[in-house]
């Protein structure tokens, strides 16, 4: 952890839940928030700040863009939240202007910086600060489907009454209502779910647990107003594989490439190897047929809202 920097821009809910998460993990030496109310920063510094008394000196503060400068990695998480009756595409629309001029801000400070999006909606917004700031595809990327998979995780381990550390399991494509549930590559401490069950003599509840997983964000938000602890814990996970020299395999947003054929140019969430440099490999995982449709008409629903916002030329 020496001498690591991470700067949070934006100061909401999910910014503090984030930054707080990265100082109870000890992620970071010094944990900058940037926002246009500086006073809401200020105080979020400071009230993360005055609880380090109880755990190593972690510097938590307020700054300015200039902090961009020499941090390994930037959080973006500033945006408006989704209003009633509004449309993803009114609220993609908001939210890329807010962060072009954020990310304005960020490279005219920042000659290559590690940029994580977290900002709704994720893909698309990954896909604006890309094509603004110029940067390799590979060091911009956006928290995706992480915490998509997370949810889908927990929910098999709930189901299994098992340790969640034990299943291993994706969702990819769209972080919204064309993501996919990679059931075929499912596995319990490294057994076939189908093989799993037919051993302990059950069968759980797919599509209960797929509806759960893609709806579960509004239904935290129907109960409470918002959701950011599980996206903070989930954004904390992307920033410990990001600040290593040899890193993990996440699901992330990030730009795909000509490998990926009709794909390319389009923001989706991939498994993918991440190191201190951003994402270093996108990996493919088997897909049954089913999965294979779903996952191309989810790329189509990112390609037409690319377009619909002029994003790299579609």
């Amino acid at each position: 952890m020496a001498g690591i920097k991470i700067v949070v821009i934006g100061a909401g809910n999910v910014g503090q839940a984030v930054a707080y998460t990265l100082m109870v993990r000890r992620q970071a030496n010094e944990i900058v928030f940037i926002d246009k109310d500086t006073e809401r920063a200020r105080s979020a510094a400071k009230d993360i700040a005055h609880g380090t008394g109880f755990f190593s000196q972690v510097w938590v503060r307020e700054g300015d863009y200039s902090d961009c400068a020499d941090a390994q990695l930037v959080i973006i998480t500033a945006g408006v939240g989704r209003r009633s009756g509004q449309s993803r595409l009114e609220l993609a629309g908001i939210n890329v202007d807010i962060v072009r001029g954020i990310t304005k801000d960020i490279m005219n400070n920042a000659d290559t910086p590690l940029i994580l999006v977290v900002s709704n909606p994720a893909d698309i917004i990954t896909a604006a600060v890309l094509e603004e700031s110029g940067l390799p595809r590979g060091r911009v990327i956006g928290s995706g489907t992480s915490l998509d998979t997370a949810r889908f995780r927990y929910l098999i381990s709930e189901a299994l009454k098992t340790d969640v550390a034990k299943v291993n399991a994706y969702v990819l494509g769209e972080h919204g209502d064309s993501q996919v549930l990679v059931w075929s590559d499912v596995t319990i401490a490294g057994i076939p779910l189908s093989l799993y069950e037919k051993q302990l003599g059950i069968r759980i509840d797919r599509q209960n647990i797929e509806e759960h997983t893609k709806k579960g964000g509004a239904e935290i938000i129907a109960g409470k107003g918002a959701t950011f602890y599980g996206v903070a814990m989930a954004v904390s996970n992307i920033a410990e594989n990001v600040l290593q020299v040899q890193g993990g395999i996440v699901p992330v947003a990030h730009m795909m490439d000509k490998r990926f054929g009709e794909w390319a140019g389009v923001v989706i969430s991939m498994p993918c190897m991440l190191n201190k440099d951003g994402v270093l490999r996108t990996l493919n995982i088997p897909l049954d047929e089913d999965e294979k449709e779903k996952m191309y008409a989810s790329v189509r629903v990112m390609k037409d809202m690319q377009a619909k916002l002029g994003l790299f030329g579609f």
